[in-house]
């Protein structure tokens, strides 16, 4: 991996590890070149052992034990105040292998705004049983608080996104307080991830714990009351968003509907009232998606696009707001779309009034799309053909490619990213989060369209790549 552009650093919090700390350094040492080592006010010969460390460990001490929560924390904050944008905690006693880093940071890749817990065996020989109780315990807490099933809530080794940690001032001091990360980030609309590691738990007689079952036990339990009750109200908040924004939608459903109506059936279907009326979806467009409920947006057309010459748009599919992104970039804009949403009793309408032709193999489409490109207008499809669950960019088909050729069309790239965080795949429920659309330089069809729809492709990969980066 490549540890420096990633800006991945490790955290390790210690409380009395003096005989396992410094073999975990140096492990994780082999895969992140900078190590955060936070020093819980050990009493044991940890600050003996944190003394004569190799380049690229920087030690924070606490001068008393404050737990676990607050030893992260500090860590998190000290991350952060160096620069880095992602940090690994693993614990200090052994029981994470660092050769499983890669695993999480591949998983980070993918998707870099979600946190990457790394979930142990259960049933592996050897794993404490008050400690297995403990996590089945507050892996049903957490579904229940946020409805995200994770298999192993209590794993301290985990890929944090630092920018999108929420309440750290509210996290308690010991076992608890991973939960509470958890729990805060994914009411924050954060992805919670995992991927499987390995773990060793040595024999009881060789083990240093600190987890003290029933008082530990009992503030996890008060904790977790806490977070239902606080989720009811976390919960309501986020479907009256919900609610709000496709009441929103709608009525600009019925309100293009109903402008359609009297501007082109009544009044009748001529270029000026078509372009009028694309005029009026390009403006609503901009102004739904500006104003998506507890969502941020930015556009990004850094080699000022004009849309004046037609052009095949292409672009990354995730979400059903997508439509809205691309139908703010410019008036003259015919995008194709799936037979299903051509007849979409929601906004189908509006579609065929805008003439969004359905995707079909027949002479009248070609010559239909002939005709709005005489008249200037773009064409715009999905390349991928569907949206994509997880937001990573899936096989491009040929059609796009095949019709610019056809056409004698540019190739004009749109990156969408955000949308299906917000909207996601298979989900009516809304979440916050940023959504951005960012206009690419135009591509001359200077292969055949085979070769161009895989050129495409490998460059959407790669600008995604750079960008999580």
């Amino acid at each position: 991996m490549s540890k420096c552009r990633c800006n991945i650093c490790a955290i390790i919090p210690t409380y009395n590890n003096a005989g396992t700390v410094r073999q975990v350094i140096d492990d994780v040492l082999r895969h992140c070149d900078q190590v955060i080592v936070v020093n819980d006010g050990s009493t044991d010969e940890t600050a003996a052992v944190l003394q004569a460390l190799p380049a690229g460990v920087t030690v924070v001490t606490h001068t008393e034990n404050k737990g676990k929560g607050h030893a992260l924390v500090t860590g998190f904050r000290k991350a952060k105040e160096m620069g880095f944008t992602h940090a690994v905690t693993i614990d200090a006693d052994g029981q994470h292998f660092a050769d499983d880093i890669p695993l999480l940071v591949e998983e980070m890749r993918r998707d870099p705004e979600a946190i990457i817990v790394g979930c142990r065996n259960l049933t592996e020989e050897n794993m404490p049983r008050q400690n297995t109780f403990a996590n089945r315990f507050s892996n049903f807490w957490f579904k229940l608080q946020t409805g995200i099933p994770l298999p192993d809530t209590q794993s301290g080794f985990r890929l944090y996104p630092l920018a999108l940690l929420k309440g750290l001032s509210l996290i308690t001091s010991r076992y608890e307080a991973e939960l509470e990360l958890l729990v805060f980030a994914a009411w924050a609309g954060v992805s919670v991830k995992s991927v499987s590691v390995r773990v060793y738990y040595p024999p009881a007689e060789e083990r240093v714990s600190h987890f003290r079952p029933v008082y530990d036990f009992f503030r996890i339990s008060v904790l977790n009351t806490i977070l239902c009750v606080v989720a009811l109200f976390v919960g309501l908040k986020q479907w009256a968003y919900t609610i709000f924004s496709f009441a929103y939608f709608l009525c600009f459903a019925l309100d293009m509907t109903v402008r359609g109506f009297f501007l082109l059936t009544l009044g009748g279907a001529t270029k000026e009232h078509k372009l009028k009326y694309h005029t009026i979806l390009q403006r609503k467009s901009r102004f739904v998606i500006n104003h998506v409920p507890g969502t941020t947006f930015s556009y990004s057309n850094p080699n000022g696009e004009t849309f004046d010459k037609p052009a095949m748009i292409i672009s990354n599919h995730q979400s059903h707001l997508d439509l809205m992104g691309i139908m703010m970039l410019t008036p003259k804009v015919i995008i194709l779309t799936k037979n299903w949403v051509w007849h979409n009793p929601f906004y189908g309408i509006v579609i065929r009034y805008a003439d969004f032709f359905p995707i079909t193999d027949t002479d009248q489409m070609m010559n239909d799309l002939k005709q709005k490109v005489e008249e200037g207008y773009s064409v715009m499809i999905f390349p991928e053909g569907t949206r994509s669950e997880d937001c990573r960019i899936q096989r491009f088909h040929r059609g796009a490619f095949y019709l610019a050729e056809q056409l004698g069309l540019d190739i004009l790239p749109v990156y969408i990213n955000g949308f299906g965080k917000v909207l996601p795949k298979k989900s009516w429920h809304l979440h916050p989060g940023h959504m951005s659309v960012e206009v690419m330089p135009r591509e001359k069809m200077t292969e055949g369209y085979r070769a161009m729809a895989r050129k495409m492709h490998k460059k959407f990969v790669a600008g995604f790549a750079l960008n999580d980066e």
